[in-house]
């Protein structure tokens, strides 16, 4: 489908654990949309990153920060709608779907996502999902940044503590267990570093509607966007 200005689409930012990629991709099948998942895009520069070995938090702009932009606007990577609704992910034509939904790569994402020229590089990147019918973008300056003029704007929030006991059950699906007090410590400080970074800090749009997630279901959420997106665009 051929890109166009006049696509509709819906912001959703907000803090890890919000529920910003459950509420988004809800949205974005409930609309027969497409979806951007950036904080996807970070992990994958963080991945890929990390395999290479690279520092990321060096301040040298000589070494390893340009090789983290390089990474970031030469990103190989190619996303695999599947027919239970997941997205297969594969960076360098390896499946990494599981790899970048780790701890240890969010913390890295959160890291390179600080870098203003890897912010940038991957601009572009994300305007290119605008296409017909719709979009539904869902990271942390989606609203402020990528995408200024979207009619619908959403920013999703919650405590630390309800985030991280969110997680921490994300992680026993998966067989993993993990201390609650450590997550909520993870959380808060990946809460810091979007918060204050320079480039594109984690802040609601001005026009934004700020939902607190923490005492709503999944589907309260969706559809108080669903009828937003319906007073906006239809």
């Amino acid at each position: 489908m051929k890109k166009t200005d006049h696509v509709p689409i819906v912001t959703i930012d907000g803090p890890a654990g919000s529920g910003k990629g459950t509420i988004a991709q809800a949205v974005a099948e409930k609309l027969g949309w497409h979806m951007l998942d950036s904080g996807a895009l970070y992990r994958l520069v963080a991945l890929a990153a990390m395999r290479k070995g690279l520092d990321l938090d060096a301040n040298e702009k000589d070494t390893d920060e340009n090789k983290l932009s390089s990474i970031a606007r030469n990103l190989d990577v190619l996303f695999t709608p599947c027919n239970d609704g997941v997205v297969e992910v594969c960076l360098e034509g390896d499946d990494v779907s599981k790899a970048i939904r780790t701890e240890e790569c969010a913390s890295a994402a959160s890291r390179v996502a600080a870098d203003e020229d890897v912010r940038h590089a991957l601009l572009q990147r994300q305007r290119d999902f605008q296409e017909a019918p719709g979009l539904v973008a869902d990271g942390r300056d989606m609203g402020t940044v990528v995408f200024p003029d979207a009619g619908v704007k959403i920013y999703l929030t919650a405590s630390p503590e309800i985030r991280a006991l969110r997680r921490q059950n994300q992680l026993k699906q998966q067989g993993i267990d993990a201390n609650l007090r450590g997550l909520i410590r993870d959380i808060e400080a990946r809460d810091k570093r979007d918060s204050t970074r320079k480039v594109a800090p984690l802040i609601p749009a001005e026009d934004a509607i700020i939902i607190d997630t923490g005492k709503l279901s999944i589907e309260e959420v969706v559809s108080m966007v669903l009828e937003r997106t319906a007073e906006v665009y239809q």
